[in-house]
C-alpha cells in the first residue's frame, strides 16, 4: 500500500483527506477529515522517529546508529518535535552554525580539543572572551 503524502507535490502546500474507503466491502465516506500529523512526516523524518523510538529515546544510541554528531541528532529531534506541533515555546536556539562545525571536527578527529576550546572562545568578530573580560 502507497504512504500517504506529506505534503503537495505540485505546490507543497498541506494536504486534506477527503475520501475514505473500506478495504472489504468498498463502502465510501467523503467529507473532510484530519490527517494525522505523524502521516505528515516526510520519509526522513519518519525514519529518524523509527529509529529514535527502536532506541528508547536514548541519543548515544540514536548518534551510533546514524554516524551522527551530538548537535545534528537533537537538531534533527528539534525538527521532528516541530513538524508534529511538539516544539517547546522556551526552547533553546539551536547553537550557531560555527559552534557545529567546531564540535563536528572535534568528533571527526580534525582538531584537538584545545584547538576546539580556542575556537569556540573566539567570536565572529575575531574577538575572544578574555578580550571581553579584560574590557570590563
Amino acid at each position: 500500500m502507497n504512504r500517504v503524502p506529506s505534503g503537495c507535490s505540485v505546490c507543497g502546500g498541506e494536504l486534506e483527506a477527503v475520501r475514505l474507503q473500506c478495504r472489504t466491502c468498498g463502502t465510501a465516506l467523503e467529507g473532510h477529515f484530519d490527517v494525522s500529523p505523524f502521516a505528515r512526516l516526510t520519509p526522513e523524518q519518519h525514519q529518524f522517529l523509527v529509529l529514535f523510538l527502536k532506541s528508547r529515546g536514548i541519543i548515544k544510541e540514536v548518534e551510533r546508529a546514524m554516524g551522527l554528531s551530538y548537535p545534528t541528532v537533537r537538531s534533527r529531534l528539534d525538527a521532528l518535535l516541530a513538524a508534529l506541533g511538539l516544539a517547546r515555546e522556551s526552547a533553546a536556539p539551536p547553537p550557531p552554525r560555527r559552534q557545529v562545525d567546531v564540535l563536528n571536527d572535534l568528533e571527526a578527529g580534525k582538531i584537538t580539543v584545545t584547538d576546539a576550546l580556542a575556537q569556540l572562545r573566539t567570536s565572529d568578530d575575531g574577538t575572544t572572551q578574555t578580550d571581553v573580560e579584560d574590557s570590563r
